[in-house]
């Protein structure tokens, strides 16, 4: 791993290769337009734009056809509704490009996010670029850019994100990110699935020799559009989609022979077990949640001693560690637990940090 401080891109001198970016789109007219105006304006020119409209039955279809009829390297393609993941491997097979990206139809693109993508791909040698990306909600804007790149050799990026080192927002995200073509050869999106992303990335990064992370946020990722699959708490799609997702990943890795990210993302895999039985045992007052609680047992109980195993990596955290053993020994204790860290120990430490900040600037 390199940290590249200061690092910029160079610029675009040729722009003789081609960039496919895929936009999958299903009812989202009210956002589709700037997505789309956001990708047909990059300063790298060469691009071929295709949208998939995911059977959409609101305008999302017409506003599409109506930007591509102002922009010739806009095409749209109509189908039945299949999925997200069944769109963007439709998108995927036409495309022509020597590189291919992603954008949901409902986010938007900096003007030059694939010039700077491109530009340090090709600068680094690298297989994917990646960028950091800002969190766009009602109310705020989080940005956590810093001035500087990172270059990952081998399985150093997929390290990271089995780790889940929230300083490189590399993560399960497809979008924020520019592939070289060979890359994806044989990789595809499980259709029919939601949470798509998480074995597709996993075998990415897996495969990738080499990749460039620029901490410079240029996606914007609604994070509270309504209607949204990430704005969902757990449901059915947590046990049908979610889980047997993160087992796969588990499966993946083991697969490629690397038994120490499999331990290391169990561990993460079974701490959401955890706090998703945290989150449902406080409003469990209906059959559907108790019957929730009852399937997180039911998995936690039958991997007893893989979680167990799991949560003595490295990077696990002592506290977790505890609250696992309490989670065995009594489900009503950790979720008592849980309640008293969440009404005194969080609010009295973010107390403490509003003094401390008062208290600094007087040193």
């Amino acid at each position: 791993m390199r940290i590249l401080e200061h690092y910029q891109p160079p610029g675009s001198q040729d722009e003789g290769e081609l960039i496919s970016v895929i936009v999958a789109a299903y009812n989202i007219e009210a956002y589709v337009e700037k997505g789309l105006r956001s990708i047909c304006e990059q300063t790298y020119r060469n691009l071929e734009v295709i949208v998939v409209d995911d059977g959409s039955t609101d305008n999302t279809g017409a506003i599409c056809d109506r930007l591509a009829g102002k922009d010739n390297r806009v095409n749209v393609i109509h189908q039945k509704n299949g999925g997200l993941a069944r769109a963007r491997n439709v998108g995927v097979a036409k495309a022509k490009g020597s590189y291919i990206g992603f954008v949901d139809g409902d986010d938007w693109i900096d003007v030059d996010m694939y010039e700077k993508l491109l530009g340090a791909l090709k600068d680094q040698q690298a297989d994917v670029a990646v960028c950091r990306y800002r969190q766009i909600s009602r109310s705020h804007t989080l940005d956590g850019s810093a001035d500087r790149a990172v270059v990952f050799e081998k399985q150093e990026a997929l390290t990271c994100y089995v780790e889940e080192r929230e300083e490189y927002a590399i993560q399960n995200a497809a979008w924020n990110k520019l592939y070289r073509r060979e890359i994806l050869d044989g990789i595809s999106f499980p259709e029919g699935r939601w949470y798509e992303d998480i074995v597709f990335m996993t075998a990415v990064l897996a495969r990738a020799d080499r990749c460039i992370y620029l901490d410079t946020a240029m996606y914007n990722y609604i994070i509270d559009r309504e209607g949204s699959i990430m704005n969902r708490r757990i449901n059915s799609r947590t046990f049908t989609d979610q889980i047997p997702a993160y087992i796969e990943k588990t499966k993946f890795l083991q697969s490629i022979g690397r038994e120490d990210l499999a331990l290391t993302h169990d561990y993460f895999f079974y701490k959401r077990l955890l706090l998703f039985y945290g989150d449902i045992e406080k409003n469990a007052d209906d059959a559907e949640s108790r019957e929730y609680l009852s399937r997180l047992e039911e998995i936690l109980g039958r991997d007893k001693e893989r979680a167990r195993q799991a949560f003595s990596v490295s990077v696990a955290d002592s506290r977790d560690k505890r609250k696992l053993a309490l989670f065995y020994r009594s489900t009503a204790s950790y979720c008592r637990r849980l309640r008293w860290e969440e009404q005194v120990v969080i609010p009295l430490k973010v107390k403490v940090k509003r003094v401390l900040r008062r208290i600094r600037p007087a040193e």
